[in-house]
């Protein structure tokens, strides 16, 4: 063999060697609060726990939107949803144009795969794709889950079937993408696995209501299974010898599927469980970071690990910095939005919204406060036939809605799906279920001013169109979601 051909396969092979996988771990709505490390006193997840022990543990991590598809395009693209234009709206597309970052490691010589929920849901054919993003799909494992309402797919065994097909020192990225804890659940799963409804810790946000320590419970044998599967997962790299070079992301895609939660830019709805390992690329591994930063930034961090140049659009900033311990003032702002989440407005409008997230303050601006914040409570304009759709229906959601004018009941009614003022402003310190909004508070307008002022630089230097005063298309783009409605449309494009 030529010595010129011999030295390129000897940097080829140091250069496999240096790079390290990637298994990044999704489940499917669940919030920040509901881990054993982040202090929840009923679920248990040793795998989350272990990541958190073994790397870091985020304490102020957030979605870039609370719906799922728009979340994970922008997990996908290291972009903020209002430049990712029909990804910005879930039952979308996500157009081939936007680069990922499970591209641009495939390009690069990765073995790349998924199982469960990938990028979804829509359709990506509409956007130019013939594939899921996510990576290749891997799914013929199956079990029987524990309870009937979760999803019948074996997701660490699908990653060992991944794992069997990457070649000899090929760095390899997957996608564990559960379908738990997303509704529905087997009422009363919690009971019977013998969860105490006593030691919930119920949210400012909900009555504490038996019916609602018992939906939060089944809520969590559907978190519960995703945390195995990810322990599974981790057991699989840790007998090929892996584990150790791996990047281990566990985190979701937004907050629980409850009222006000899901769907919502509030904390309930946004704020999400995030704890990475990686012992080569992280200094002081257990510790806690307290910056706020968003998910979109793990896209050009795996880059940066790769060793691989980051697309120009790919506008989010990487976690390095924190992963090496440098927090800096910058780093400690999140950003969150949502456009059209379930159709559930007459013409198919959205509720769009924008808002910024610091260590002390929550700022939200209701781009249209005249619209219902939770879908309108008419069926007949909802493209799924139920009232406030865009809260997923559920024993909480009912008991809000069948007492709606009780004592006791109806400011949580209100708080779930009354119509909401043009701004939002919360006290962290003072309130930090943000029950109570500030913005029209005299004494905190400085802070509001001051808010949304870095708010709107922030959407104008990064083109979003609400921002510019451009058109904002998202109400009209096709709806690929299920029309249980046969009479609902997307309003025309005027």
């Amino acid at each position: 063999m030529p010595l010129l051909s011999l030295l390129t396969l000897v940097v080829l092979s140091a250069l496999a060697d240096s790079r390290p996988n990637i298994l990044f771990c999704i489940s499917d709505d669940q919030s920040y609060a509901h881990t054993g490390a982040n202090g929840d006193p009923v679920v248990k997840t040793p795998a989350f726990d272990r990541v958190a022990r073994e790397g870091l543990r985020f304490t102020h991590a957030f979605c870039d939107a609370p719906t799922c598809g728009p979340s994970r395009s922008a997990i996908l693209t290291g972009q903020p949803i209002w430049r990712l234009e029909e990804a910005g709206n879930i039952h979308s597309t996500l157009p081939k144009k936007f680069i990922t970052y499970t591209e641009v490691l495939a390009e690069a010589g990765y073995s790349v795969g998924y199982t469960g929920k990938g990028w979804s849901p829509g359709r990506l054919h509409a956007g130019g794709r013939d594939s899921n993003p996510a990576g290749k799909e891997f799914g013929e494992r199956r079990l029987k889950p524990p309870f009937k309402a979760m999803r019948n797919t074996d997701y660490a065994a699908n990653f060992d079937d991944f794992l069997a097909q990457v070649e000899k020192d090929q760095p390899f990225c997957f996608w564990l993408g559960t379908s738990e804890p997303h509704r529905g659940f087997e009422a009363g799963a919690g009971k019977r696995t013998g969860k105490d409804p006593d030691k919930v810790v119920v949210p400012p946000i909900f009555p504490d209501h038996p019916v609602v320590r018992s939906d939060i419970l089944d809520y969590y044998v559907e978190v519960e299974h995703f945390d195995q599967m990810v322990a599974r997962a981790m057991a699989s790299l840790e007998k090929i010898g892996q584990l150790d070079n791996t990047i281990v992301v566990v985190t979701s895609d937004h907050g629980m599927p409850f009222p006000r939660a899901k769907a919502s830019l509030h904390d309930q709805g946004s704020r999400v469980p995030l704890a990475i390992r990686w012992p080569r690329g992280i200094q002081d591994s257990g510790r806690t970071v307290d910056a706020c930063v968003n998910l979109s930034s793990l896209a050009p961090t795996f880059l940066a690990a790769a060793e691989l140049k980051i697309p120009d659009m790919m506008i989010a900033r990487g976690l390095q910095d924190l992963m090496n311990g440098k927090e800096n003032g910058e780093e400690e702002v999140a950003f969150i939005a949502m456009e059209r989440h379930d159709g559930c407005r007459k013409g198919g409008k959205g509720y769009p919204c924008r808002a910024i997230r610091t260590a002390d303050y929550l700022y939200i601006r209701n781009h249209n406060p005249e619209r219902w914040p939770a879908g309108h409570p008419d069926r007949q304009f909802c493209a799924r036939d139920i009232p406030f759709g865009e809260v997923d229906s559920s024993p909480t959601k009912a008991l809000l809605m069948d007492n709606s004018d009780k004592p006791g009941f109806k400011r949580f009614y209100d708080l779930a799906f009354a119509k909401r003022p043009a701004e939002e402003l919360y006290d962290l310190e003072k309130d930090p279920g943000q029950i109570v909004n500030l913005a029209g508070k005299a004494e905190y307008g400085e802070i509001r001013k001051k808010l949304a002022s870095q708010l709107s630089d922030h959407l104008t230097q990064t083109g979003d169109p609400r921002a510019l005063g451009k058109d904002a298309p998202w109400d009209y783009y096709p709806y690929y979601g299920i029309k249980r409605n046969k009479s609902w449309e997307v309003a025309p494009k005027s």
